[in-house]
């Protein structure tokens, strides 16, 4: 089993989607998607509020069945994780959500508190093992959340708006933790609303509006020349108003 201080080498499976599409309630709240995501990169997924981004993450993590379409993995189905916006936590101590997620995997009790601890100090926590992990500061918590991901050792890491409600310097940390998990051989799933950010971190970009996907492009082609009118609008910073899916 790879340690986790070794980097992951194992080649990543494709993610492949074929006409996904969901409603809820009759409604529909994502059009037909046809996508294919290879290689270790750094997708973030973009667009304005209620275009989607969320809902597709959930799809593409397994966590939501489509309602028509086909969702699937080109070879055996890698392990994954997801951070969300707010990090679910236990009302335990910050050392003890991380044990508790080494059992879950089946790390044998007597590696679980140094594994943890050794998360704890690569994502800044390490004073804070014993603080109660839901009186933490927002930016710590999500550190936290990303300590327990990286102790599950995921191929795919999926992240939906992960720093949407923290300061800059809580930003700072997040995306330094997530350039982390890149460099340790993970694939990077992202949804974000911001710019700047996108633009630090993105090798390609899924942009979505309406429950649509509008471009799925390099990150410095969309960021330079967006093909739709709604990605044009969102680069100048415009407001962006779409129809829902049909």
């Amino acid at each position: 089993m790879t340690t986790l201080n070794q980097p992951l080498t194992q080649a990543i499976p494709s993610l492949i989607l074929e006409e996904v599409s969901f409603r809820h309630r009759g409604q529909p709240l994502l059009a037909p998607v046809t996508l294919r995501l290879d290689g270790c990169h750094r997708t973030l997924v973009m667009g304005p509020n209620g275009a989607g981004k969320s809902l597709l993450m959930r799809l593409a993590h397994g966590l939501l069945a489509p309602s028509q379409g086909r969702l699937h993995w080109e070879g055996e189905t890698p392990r994954q994780a997801m951070v969300f916006q707010r990090p679910v936590l236990l009302r335990r101590s910050a050392l003890a959500n991380l044990t508790h997620a080494l059992a879950v995997k089946g790390t044998p009790r007597r590696l679980r508190k140094a594994l943890a601890r050794e998360a704890l100090e690569r994502f800044g926590l390490a004073a804070l093992e014993a603080r109660p992990a839901r009186v933490l500061s927002g930016g710590e918590q999500q550190r936290l959340a990303l300590a327990r991901a990286w102790l599950l050792e995921p191929r795919v890491l999926f992240l939906d708006e992960p720093t949407s409600a923290l300061d800059p310097a809580a930003i700072q940390a997040v995306e330094a933790a997530v350039d982390e998990f890149h460099r340790h051989g993970t694939r990077i799933v992202m949804s974000s609303h911001d710019l700047h950010q996108a633009r630090r971190l993105a090798d390609d970009v899924l942009f979505l509006c309406g429950g649509r996907l509008l471009e799925h492009t390099p990150a410095e082609r969309f960021f330079t020349a967006p093909t739709s009118t709604e990605g044009r609008a969102f680069i100048r910073g415009d407001l962006v108003v779409s129809p829902p899916p049909p």
